[in-house]
C-alpha cells in the first residue's frame, strides 16, 4: 500500500532528534555520510518524500495511538552518496493523519 501524499514530517523531528548527535541511538552520523545536517534539514524532508514515499509500506502493529508502517528505501543524499533506511510512520486514530515517527540505518 502507498501512504497518501498529505502525510506530516515535524520539522523538530528532524532537527532536534536524526539529525542532533546523540550519545544512544544516534543517526546523525549516519544521516551524514549523505551530506544531511541540521542546516538542509529541508533537503532531509523533502528527499524522505520524494525518494522513499513513493516505495511500498507495510503494516507493521497497531496500538491506541494508531497504526504504524514502514517503508524501506535508499536516500540519495545532497553529496550524491546513497542511504538504506527504514522509516516509521504512524497513521493516528484520533486525527486520522500519517505522520513520520522515525527512520533507522538498514
Amino acid at each position: 500500500m502507498k501512504l497518501t501524499a498529505d502525510i506530516i514530517i515535524a520539522r523538530e523531528k528532524l532537527t532536534n532528534y536524526l539529525l542532533q548527535w546523540r550519545t544512544v541511538s544516534d543517526k546523525s552520523r549516519y544521516l551524514a555520510k549523505a551530506g544531511y545536517t541540521s542546516e538542509n534539514w529541508e533537503t532531509l524532508q523533502q528527499d524522505i518524500i520524494e525518494q522513499i514515499l513513493p516505495h511500498d509500506a507495510e503494516w507493521q502493529e497497531e496500538d491506541e495511538y494508531g497504526v504504524f508502517y514502514v517503508i524501506n528505501g535508499t536516500l540519495v543524499g545532497p553529496n550524491g552518496k546513497s542511504l538504506f533506511v527504514k522509516t516509521i510512520w504512524i497513521k493516528e486514530h484520533f486525527t486520522q493523519k500519517t505522520r513520520f515517527v522515525t527512520l533507522f540505518p538498514q
